[in-house]
């Protein structure tokens, strides 16, 4: 049984790195009540211990977790820690360290505090994605399919398969300004880089021909005696407006009358951190 907590943990910013806490407080007996990494800026009375991230560790409970709790608690994990929740390390370690105890058991414990915060915080992260799915809107630039997007988690990686599939023979790039990275597509390969900033030609004379037939075709199949912009910023919320080529223009228009509905999933997590 883990009995130190006055200790905080420093790991490089992976997830194999979280998985390196895990195994380094289950070997110590240690739960630290913290863990930052290197670019978080910490003062503290406790001791901060340097946890390197070592792929053989990190192995050792990417083997084990799934066949103790099930590759479903694995994979809320994961996603957990692509979200932007605070101390979500230390979340995930607690979270693994009941999968380890209770066994599959766990993905049912939602009275759990642990348990149901991650459950909340992956939601989160799911609904998101989902909507990214339906929101991207591409322009081509030289052949090139490019699309900007600026979500609050990081959605590149579950979203990736989505696109390759579909765009499986296009070159297309998916930069996420939020959190200066891309996923890129080329030649069957996707990948997904680092990108510190991308600036874009203007849209030459084809590309607006196209953007305005898609705003015809958005004004054409509305039905304007159940014009609804309240239920309408509900279930497309007016953050995704900026990059979308039908609503761009309308994006920093005002309406007095009508005041944005955001993400109310999102709302209720933020209330918590």
């Amino acid at each position: 049984m883990p009995y130190r907590t006055d200790i905080i943990y420093r790991f490089d910013g992976t997830f194999d790195g979280v998985l390196c806490c895990v195994f380094e407080s289950y070997v110590k007996k240690e739960i630290p009540s913290e863990i930052i990494t290197a670019l978080d800026e910490q003062t503290s009375l406790f001791p901060i211990k340097e946890i390197t991230t070592d792929n053989a560790k990190a192995e050792r409970i990417r083997y084990a977790f799934p066949l103790k709790a099930s590759n479903y608690a694995y994979e809320y994990a994961q996603k957990a820690f692509l979200s932007r929740y605070p101390q979500k390390e230390l979340l995930i370690l607690k979270f693994i360290y009941l999968g380890f105890k209770f066994g599959k058991t766990v993905m049912n414990m939602l009275a759990d505090d642990t348990v149901n915060t991650m459950f909340k915080i992956v939601n989160n992260v799911n609904r998101e994605a989902h909507f990214y799915r339906e929101f991207i809107r591409f322009s081509s630039y030289n052949n090139v399919l490019v699309s900007v997007i600026e979500p609050k988690n990081i959605v590149l990686p579950i979203i990736s398969s989505h696109f390759t599939d579909r765009l499986r023979n296009e070159a297309f790039m998916i930069f996420d300004k939020s959190h200066n990275m891309a996923l890129t597509y080329y030649n069957y390969k996707a990948e997904i880089i680092p990108v510190d900033e991308l600036s874009l030609p203007s849209a030459d004379s084809t590309e607006k021909n196209y953007r305005n037939l898609w705003k015809a075709f958005y004004n054409t199949i509305a039905i304007e005696e159940r014009y609804n912009p309240k239920c309408r910023m509900n279930m497309m919320p007016k953050r995704y407006w900026k990059h979308m080529t039908e609503f761009a223009e309308l994006y920093n228009e005002q309406d007095n009358d009508i005041q944005e509905l955001n993400d109310t999933s999102f709302n209720k997590i933020e209330k918590q951190y």
